[in-house]
């Protein structure tokens, strides 16, 4: 299946993922891969087996509902009955809402950035609806907290847990005001540090970012340099080493036991996995990320 063109246009990487992309360290198509490339990083092929299974049913799912089909949309009992997001995160609504809502701005990175981050910390669409755009600008940042703070509630998402603990003690000690005033303060100055980037992995990227921004975020800051990395592939490579959350690790344990996760995850993505979706033409990889 073609990736829907509504799709391609609002996401700015998809060369970057497709097996002849600049991404791209051999010359194996989709299809080439063997049994032997599985075993050499699966300690157990038969956990690639199940995994396979769930992604390509899981894409499936996408597809028919991509395609205007009723459900039942899988005979999984697992998968009919509970929710999961998509394989690509970038099929989900509310990304596909937050690019969306951003795409007028993403030529100015240091405003996008500062979006897209107070975006994914709310992780509510009808917040950031409600609410309108934060800015550089003091007095229009005044009139934004005072938006934000009547705010119909619940006004913040549930995706990201963020550890309020984190910023209590500071100068900022709620989640209003440090969205409000905190991130104005310091974001130009990240703006800047990643724009000297060249495909810096996302694991590297959040080590170096997090020291700059001042407060430990990690899990926040890995979603926000995904965010990068489908407007300005250039800066992010989805394909390299990748931070493992404590989700992940018993899986990746199972997957091999002695490598470091972060690691492991993308030795996986240089798999030739068989998506079933192409971009012009050309059969799209699963990064480290959709791993």
């Amino acid at each position: 299946m073609e990736l829907p063109s509504h799709l391609k246009e609002l996401y700015r990487h998809w060369n970057f993922h497709v097996v002849s992309g600049p991404n791209n360290d051999d010359d194996k198509t989709v299809d080439k891969a063997s049994d032997k490339a599985v075993e050499d990083i699966f300690e157990d092929k038969s956990l690639f087996d199940g995994i396979s299974s769930f992604v390509k049913e899981r894409i499936s799912i996408w597809k028919k509902k991509t395609s205007g089909e009723d459900a039942p949309y899988t005979q999984d009992e697992i998968l009919s009955t509970y929710r999961f997001c998509n394989i690509f995160r970038e099929f989900d609504r509310q990304t596909i809402e937050f690019h969306e809502l951003l795409n007028p701005i993403r030529d100015n990175f240091p405003l996008w950035l500062l979006n897209i981050f107070y975006f994914r910390l709310v992780a509510r669409t009808e917040t950031v609806r409600e609410v309108g755009l934060l800015s550089f600008d003091l007095l229009k940042n005044k009139s934004f907290y005072e938006r934000l703070m009547k705010s119909k509630r619940p006004r913040f998402g549930t995706p990201y847990v963020f550890p309020v603990s984190v910023i209590m003690k500071s100068k900022t000690p709620t989640r209003e005001l440090f969205i409000a005033n905190y991130l104005p303060s310091i974001m130009e100055t990240l703006a800047v540090e990643i724009f000297t980037w060249e495909k810096k992995s996302v694991y590297d990227g959040v080590q170096i970012i997090t020291s700059l921004f001042g407060y430990n975020l990690n899990f926040l800051w890995t979603e926000v340099l995904i965010d990068v990395a489908y407007q300005f592939p250039e800066k992010i490579n989805l394909f390299g080493r990748f931070p493992i959350g404590p989700g992940s690790m018993p899986t990746m344990n199972r997957i091999d036991s002695k490598k470091d996760p972060s690691l492991l995850v993308e030795e996986i993505s240089k798999l030739g996995f068989n998506t079933g979706i192409t971009f012009d033409d050309k059969p799209l990889r699963l990064s480290a990320e959709n791993w």
